[in-house]
């Protein structure tokens, strides 16, 4: 049977949520990541090839080692001709069955060069909720909308923020991210453990009785790591034990930084920045604080659930369809600094609750949101596409 060949055009291949589903989906599709095919007999159904208009990034060698074509343009800003004219030119050279895009900037440019190389069929992404949308960006999302073939949200809450923005409710189907099933759940305890955790906090000169909270993602404004540090601060007026590791890189690193030093609580708050062992370090931590006031569906607090770590999380659309408050975790308003500290300092000091929140998020994540299942419906979406 011939490959049906399938564009998947992203912003960039940075190490970041988008990028991460984009990767695990076409490692997935390509059978490279070790679970059994979608179907008997079709396990190199797809010819996927991948098109970053930004630039590359970590995830590009994943890509390439899995035997995926990666390109590369350089794109400049949002509106850059020569970046158009070239996307254009690879998608009329590659001449793909369907050009789906993943993400704001890849909506637009993707989505417009795959009009003008004459492609078929056109899926869009739509992943993030975000409310600083102008009314510029909605026009030019509503003219795409009447060439696309298929919408893709990842949760009904991303779908339904878009369709109040004017795109048509008809096109939308909804694939919810997925979970590696390999960091799916915690393993039992082996010998080694204890030895990794006691080497992680030597390495950051924390004490060996510590309680470890994590944050994990983008150093983005949207994404109130302040909050989690005051929230640290609070916490350190009660208990003399609690240790915050902030996990991820971006442009307000130094600033933060700088707010830690402000409030004096060095000592307590820890950047590492981005770290190939993150899943390792979160498998250390008691639980994971998420405050951003907008999210798509959060991979960070996915993942954590998946460990059978609790959350601690701000109750915005996304986050409140994974986390089912005092089931999963504890949902708390935006900017609530006090209602993360206070939450916390609940399941620090309640070993039963901390372990049965944890085995309720795991089992959740494991029958809802398993890579697999996403693999098997967007593979179920692109036959559909292309009949």
């Amino acid at each position: 049977m011939p490959q049906r060949r399938i564009a998947l055009v992203t912003a960039t291949l940075d190490r970041a949520g988008t990028e991460k589903q984009l990767t695990l989906l076409a490692t997935g599709l390509t059978r490279s990541m070790g679970f059994q095919p979608v179907m008997p007999g079709f396990a190199h159904e797809f010819d996927i090839h991948v098109l970053a208009l930004q630039r590359g990034g970590p995830y590009e060698a994943v890509l390439r080692a899995a035997g995926i074509p990666v390109t590369v343009l350089g794109q400049r800003g949002r509106f850059d001709p020569l970046a158009f004219w070239r996307a254009k030119q690879w998608l009329k050279h590659l001449a793909p069955e369907l050009v789906h895009t993943w993400g704001p900037l890849a909506n637009t440019t993707g989505r417009a060069a795959a009009l003008a190389a004459k492609v078929r069929k056109i899926a869009a992404g739509e992943r993030c909720i975000d409310p600083q949308k102008s009314e510029v960006q909605w026009q030019i999302d509503r003219w795409l909308a009447r060439h696309t073939t298929h919408i893709v949200a990842v949760s009904t809450d991303v779908r339904d923020f878009c369709i109040a923005g004017g795109l048509p409710a008809e096109k939308f189907v909804v694939i919810p991210n997925g979970v590696p099933s390999a960091s799916g759940g915690r393993k039992p305890p082996v010998a080694s453990a204890p030895n990794k955790r006691t080497s992680l906090l030597a390495e950051l000169s924390i004490p060996p009785d510590a309680r470890l909270i994590a944050s994990v993602g983008p150093l983005n404004l949207h994404k109130r790591i302040k909050d989690v540090i005051w929230a640290a601060d609070l916490l350190k007026v009660i208990r003399d034990d609690v240790h915050l590791l902030i996990l991820g890189e971006g442009p307000h690193r130094h600033a933060l930084m700088h707010y830690r030093d402000q409030v004096e609580i060095r000592d307590r708050v820890h950047f590492l920045g981005h770290r190939e062992d993150a899943a390792a370090i979160l498998d250390h931590c008691d639980l994971l604080w998420h405050a951003s006031s907008y999210e798509g569906q959060p991979n960070a607090v996915m993942e954590a659930l998946a460990a059978g770590i609790p959350v601690v999380a701000t109750d915005i659309p996304g986050v409140r369809e994974l986390v089912t408050n005092s089931q999963h975790g504890f949902l708390v308003p935006v900017g609530d600094r006090a209602a993360l500290a206070r939450y916390a300092n609940k399941l620090l000091d309640d070993t039963e609750l901390r372990a049965r929140l944890g085995a309720a998020g795991r089992e959740r994540m494991q029958r809802e949101f398993s890579c697999e299942a996403m693999v098997h419906r967007y593979t179920s979406l692109y036959r559909e596409l292309l009949q």
